[in-house]
């Protein structure tokens, strides 16, 4: 059975206002049902494990919501960061604490915040990751391009082995003209950072590349359930690398050729800004509006409007007349209004606000 790890961090930064830092993306219903990113990341989990087999890495001001919206899962499987630490220091931690119960477990890193529509075809997927884990790989799920993008960084396939590959390298994100040229040599995949491996093969590679990291997270491991947790994590774990677990382990262990990737067909979206979302979602009228998570009583007349994401956050009328391919967003304290072909400077606006000493609205 899977041991399914959802590191559950970041603010979201690109879907502000909506998303905060104290109530980040991965908490909100943005799935087109009444699921949270979270909750539906779970789910999918689920079908591969029980809930005593899936562990969620949150920080400390995140951990109560974590544990409100998912009370199937144990408490003791809520790892609480004191601090962020990156993606090396959250997912090591949860591959020490499930060695300590099951040294020979195998283990799956999903992230919290990426929307996959298809759940069956996923597991499927991570069977075969699974299968492969066990002989001592480490896996990464790769997704087949729908089309060049430059925001994703690439997976370069190597030679077949059983049913999956081994990974040749990681590829950095690309320019435009790079992009075509990977879509279109047929072995590149996607890299949407989704790994799957034996804990014990992964805690020995970052033995390997990571001494520091993987001693400080072994300790804690070895002390969860004691009562020296606490202050061990006061001292310890300030003092740990911050690295993505991409650079820390991944890439090294991947040059030795110790790594090894599975195609996944499914749909899945990196829901990083209202554009994607207008993509995702389905729309809610013949002329491509989507409206996004609406509230009681709130409501849109759209008139003349085509291809706009509107979310009415904050409960009242939004209306509009003649505009098109906008994004609206309504909260109680903040209003956003930006084209969609700009969504990606709403991560820019929000360090402005920072240094306007507006952090009550970030």
């Amino acid at each position: 059975m899977l041991h399914a790890v959802v590191p559950a961090g970041g603010s979201g930064t690109r879907l502000w206002p909506l998303s905060r830092a104290q109530r980040p993306k991965f908490l909100l219903p943005l799935t087109g049902t009444d699921s949270s990113l979270l909750q539906s990341t779970v789910e999918r989990a689920r079908l591969l494990s029980d809930p005593d087999h899936v562990y969620v890495v949150t920080g400390a001001a995140h951990a109560v919501d974590v544990a409100r919206q998912l009370p199937e899962v144990p408490g003791d499987n809520i790892l609480v960061e004191p601090s962020p630490r990156d993606s090396a220091a959250a997912i090591s931690l949860a591959a020490a604490v499930i060695a300590e119960r099951d040294p020979a477990a195998i283990m799956g890193a999903f992230a919290a915040d990426h929307l996959v529509l298809d759940g069956e075809a996923f597991a499927k997927t991570v069977a075969k990751a699974m299968e492969l884990a066990s002989t001592g790989l480490l896996m990464t799920i790769g997704i087949t391009p729908t089309g060049p993008d430059t925001g994703f960084g690439y997976l370069r396939l190597g030679p077949p082995v059983g049913p999956g590959y081994q990974l040749g390298a990681f590829v950095e994100k690309p320019d435009q003209v790079s992009a075509v040229e990977y879509v279109s040599a047929g072995n590149y995949l996607w890299n949407a950072g989704m790994f799957v491996w034996r804990v014990d093969a992964y805690l020995a590679e970052l033995q390997r590349h990571r001494p520091a990291l993987h001693d400080a997270v072994r300790t804690l491991a070895a002390a969860w359930d004691s009562n020296h947790r606490e202050a061990l994590f006061a001292r310890l774990w300030p003092t740990l690398e911050k690295i993505s677990i991409d650079y820390a382990v991944m890439e090294p262990a991947a040059a030795a050729g110790k790594v090894g990737v599975v195609p996944g067909d499914f749909e899945w979206h990196d829901v990083g800004d209202y554009n994607t979302l207008g993509q995702v979602l389905k729309a809610n009228d013949k002329v491509g509006n989507v409206v996004v998570e609406p509230r009681g009583s709130a409501q849109t007349f759209l008139t003349e409007s085509k291809r706009n994401v509107v979310v009415p956050a904050a409960g009242r009328l939004i209306a509009t007349v003649g505009v098109d391919d906008l994004i609206i967003v309504d909260t109680p304290d903040a209003l956003l209004v930006c084209p969609r072909d700009r969504a990606q400077e709403v991560k820019g606006l929000v360090e402005e606000l920072k240094q306007a000493n507006r952090t009550d609205l970030v």
